[in-house]
């Protein structure tokens, strides 16, 4: 062999690798997709200040201030009341299950008060399990509603006392009254970990088999692919158990999350989050031949999962179109469902919508698994 620098050597051992690269279809992918889907994300759906937040009012008066506070609030571009309730029983329901973040509580008699020059009080119930997602809208409340009332009155005052507030607005920011971020972030961190792990440590497995040369052996075996679906499933599962109590155990003792559930409701969902995300990643075992592609598609499906299903930035700040991607991943759910029952302590048919979803899940990703390991594995 010539020690010689050979440029034709190069430009050979160049082409066989670029041939490589394009023959991988997975990598050749990621290379195009990951810088793609973090600019359309972070360009467009991500929103740190959300706006038109879905509100809830209680209001038993159609005084013309009523209308004045109500069309303030709307303009401030922070609020969108799409929920009237008729008592506060029907509005903490839409509190608590998560399909309002504000309930505004105006009082009957506002317009006889303020005409009387008394101080008549709104109260504005906050959903602030999320901070980020509701302080933007709670800092400009006091100044808005109070000027709303100065010029509904039609009255000229002196800047001195247009800072005399007319109106006492209470802030009541329910499951978290003090905005410690932890309290969102940590019961969100579960559901992260287990996705990443679990998803990881099952899409891996089956492809060790094929690279070691193992998977003819296994197929040799008087085994269903029902049942070597399971012997792969089921060890993820016992590892998500460990992780599981390991995670809580740190959240409580760490940093002391409130802990308002049933317990016993928050471990069946996280049994059946868990099954979905073992039953993933055996799906994506089946598409990738190498473990190196197996770790690609985890990535590939984790990056767009963590940034639009509510953990990192606030769900309700991103547009329709992502919010609706945000919907196919199961982490989207079950952060709605842990935050839930940790925070809110919601029960069972609280969250039973989100848990019907997650169930849907596994009986996808399993019955997809299974047809992909009939039609690629001989």
């Amino acid at each position: 062999m010539s020690g010689v620098f050979s440029l034709a050597r190069l430009w050979a051992l160049l082409a066989k690798e670029f041939i490589q690269m394009r023959r991988d279809r997975i990598t050749f992918g990621m290379m195009l997709g990951v810088p793609l889907i973090q600019l359309l994300l972070f360009g467009y759906a991500i929103n740190a200040d959300p706006r038109q937040l879905p509100a809830a009012l209680v209001v038993t008066s159609q005084d013309h201030y009523t209308r004045a506070v109500i069309s303030a609030l709307e303009a401030t571009g922070y609020y969108r009341f799409d929920h009237v309730a008729q008592s506060g029983t029907q509005a903490e329901s839409l509190i608590a299950s998560g399909k309002v973040a504000f309930v505004v509580t105006i009082p009957s008699d506002l317009a006889r008060r303020v005409d009387r020059g008394e101080r008549p009080r709104i109260l504005i119930e906050a959903d602030a399990s999320d901070p980020s997602a509701s302080s933007g809208a709670i800092s400009a409340l006091g100044t808005v509603i109070n000027q709303a009332l100065l010029r509904e009155q039609g009255t000229a005052r002196l800047a001195e006392e247009e800072r005399d507030s007319r109106l006492d607005v209470v802030v009541h920011r329910r499951y978290n009254p003090e905005g410690i971020s932890q309290y969102n972030i940590v019961p969100g961190l579960l559901g992260v970990i287990l996705q990443m792990t679990m998803v990881m440590m099952t899409s891996i497995a089956l492809t060790r088999e094929i690279e070691r040369g193992t998977m003819e052996n296994l197929l040799a075996m008087p085994a269903s692919p029902f049942e070597i679906m399971l012997g792969k499933v089921l060890p993820g599962l016992a590892v998500g158990a460990v992780q599981t109590v390991v995670v809580l155990a740190a959240a409580r003792l760490l940093f002391h999350i409130p802990f308002a559930g049933d317990p016993l409701t928050l471990v069946a969902a996280i049994l059946v989050f868990v099954l979905g995300l073992v039953l993933l990643g055996y799906l994506i075992s089946t598409f990738a031949r190498t473990q190196m592609q197996a770790l690609q598609l985890t990535f590939f499906f984790f990056l767009p999962s963590i940034m639009l299903s509510g953990f990192m930035f606030p769900f309700r700040g991103m547009p329709d179109w992502a919010q609706w991607i945000g919907e196919f991943f199961p982490l989207t759910h079950f952060l709605r469902v842990v935050r839930a029952v940790m925070l809110k302590g919601a029960g069972f048919t609280d969250i039973a919508l989100e848990a019907s979803i997650l169930a849907l899940f596994v009986l996808a990703y399993g019955a997809l698994a299974l047809m992909r390991f009939r039609s690629t594995l001989d």
